[in-house]
């Protein structure tokens, strides 16, 4: 395959770009997750999925691509470096570092594939768990 995560369609309650972090519940079936190491953290929304199940479910807007596993950019919020976990952040729609942590249980969802220190909003390249 040339992309390298495996999502599927799901109804969402809003427009969200690729890379945001979503969560089971809101109006639809997923929403932008909006607290703090989420245990509802359901997956990322695809850039470019190498396979997507439930293809004809809808279009990007109403019923984007969540991968499921796989390779994907993710939205991190602060300093991360490859190998960190990943949970979800106060700041809608991101990700957090967690460093090599692993008591946050459910609330891990990814991990890290490249070190980025900014302290700012960005995108990095992470495995989905």
């Amino acid at each position: 395959a040339l992309y390298a995560d495996v999502a599927e369609r799901f109804a969402a309650d809003e427009i969200l770009a690729p890379g945001t972090v979503v969560e089971l519940g809101g109006s639809a079936e997923i929403t932008m997750v909006k607290s703090d190491a989420s245990d509802r953290v359901f997956g990322v929304i695809s850039t470019r999925p190498a396979f997507t199940m439930n293809g004809g479910a809808g279009e990007n807007d109403t019923h984007p691509p969540v991968a499921m596993t796989g390779r994907v950019p993710v939205r991190v919020i602060g300093p991360v470096v490859k190998g960190d976990s990943l949970v979800t952040s106060t700041t809608p729609g991101y990700a957090v570092s967690v460093g090599t942590d692993l008591n946050w249980g459910q609330a891990v969802f990814a991990k890290a594939l490249e070190t980025n220190l900014d302290a700012g909003e960005k995108t990095i390249e992470a495995v989905i768990l």
